[in-house]
């Protein structure tokens, strides 16, 4: 049996990790649950599945909590997350954290020999050669959650890595997809997060509409597969039924394919080599794969794409600042207090204003963050 903690169990990819343990309870076992507002989901599935240890996020919600479940142990803040990852005798961390606060408890659970299963494209965007040098360090596994990236770690078992020529790596287009900028000048927050195809936190959809989202993605694929930058293709597939593909050197293309459905990636991180069961509903080749569709991204319109192409190839703590913005900027158009396109409009002017930290370590990473999001 398998010991996992999830971190951020309360959300899309927690919610559904944790069906996939209920529906396998000879499998798995939890040991770790986490939340940052949503105690009372969290309440609940501490009465459903027992963990050892729950995080939240403020003392006061660890107070209330404990006199609730006087078995579990409630502990809170950033530093209880990296206590969670780190220490108990689990094998797995899977982290659906939100933003970069998932950076710093995955690189102590790395430290401390667990393996990850990353929903958490954050860690790897502002710390991916940190992070991947101690994945290194520690010979631990670092499996993908995300569906493009867990599509091309399947599609890389089709070949050589040496024989690898680009990685294709496919986005819906979001909610905007063929408008023009001046169509989105006056779009409003309730469009923005009417994603077509996914059921996702309000976050990850607002960078979806951006296709900031992608842009990350692109910089974790820089990372987790250690490929170079401009051999990553970012191709505009409506249908979400290819989910990624590997080009290889004698002109094959590996694609992954299937209904969209995030349990089939989370799945795999747990099981694999193996694979579980009756994840998914099952692709009808004559109906949902019949009229597939790609096209070119519109850099001119969805900057943000472009931005972390530039962010990535300048390196440093440029990433750091890309994303510190953006969580800040997405945060405030949630609220209504800016504009759809101030997002990419006020991220250019960060990354052009930014003096940047080379090889830096995970204090300078944090410290880079923190700065940005005073400067907004």
């Amino acid at each position: 049996m398998k010991k996992i903690a999830i971190l951020g169990s309360t959300g899309s990819i927690g919610t559904q990790a944790l069906d996939i343990i209920e529906k396998n309870p000879d499998k798995y076992k939890v040991t770790v649950l986490s939340c940052g507002k949503r105690t009372e989901l969290l309440s609940e599935q501490i009465n459903r599945f027992k963990p050892e240890v729950a995080v939240v996020a403020e003392e006061s919600q660890a107070a209330e909590l404990s006199k609730k479940h006087p078995d579990t142990e409630i502990i809170y803040g950033d530093d209880g997350l990296k206590k969670a990852a780190s220490l108990g005798d689990h094998e797995m961390v899977l982290n659906a954290l939100v933003g970069i606060r998932g950076l710093a408890p995955t690189y102590a659970a790395i430290e401390a020999g667990k393996n990850i299963a990353l929903a958490n494209k954050e860690t790897l965007v502002t710390g991916g050669e940190v992070i991947m040098s101690a994945v290194r360090k520690n010979g631990v596994k670092m499996l993908p959650v995300d569906s493009e990236h867990s599509a091309i770690f399947q599609c890389l078992h089709a070949g050589m890595r040496k024989d690898v020529s680009r990685i294709l790596l496919t986005a819906s287009g979001g909610p905007f997809r063929g408008k023009s900028l001046k169509e989105l000048e006056n779009v409003s927050l309730e469009q923005a997060l009417n994603h077509p195809n996914w059921d996702m936190g309000s976050k990850i959809t607002i960078d979806s509409a951006t296709m900031m989202n992608k842009g990350f993605e692109v910089i974790e694929a820089r990372w987790l597969f250690d490929i170079d930058i401009d051999s990553i293709q970012v191709l505009v597939h409506p249908q979400s039924i290819v989910h990624s593909a590997v080009e290889f050197c004698d002109g094959s293309v590996i694609a992954q394919m299937g209904v969209p459905d995030m349990k089939v990636p989370i799945g795999l991180a747990f099981s694999y080599p193996d694979r579980l069961a009756d994840l998914s509903e099952k692709l009808d080749m004559f109906s949902d794969g019949a009229n597939l569709t790609f096209e070119k991204p519109d850099y001119d319109t969805f900057r943000c794409l472009s931005l972390a192409f530039e962010a990535s190839k300048k390196g440093g703590t440029y990433p750091v600042v890309l994303n510190g913005a953006n969580e800040v900027l997405v945060e405030r158009f949630l609220k209504k207090e800016i504009s759809f396109l101030d997002i990419q409009n006020t991220l250019e002017d960060v990354l052009n204003k930014h003096n940047p930290v080379y090889e830096p370590t995970l204090d300078q990473i944090l410290e880079a963050d923190r700065e940005v999001r005073a400067s907004i």
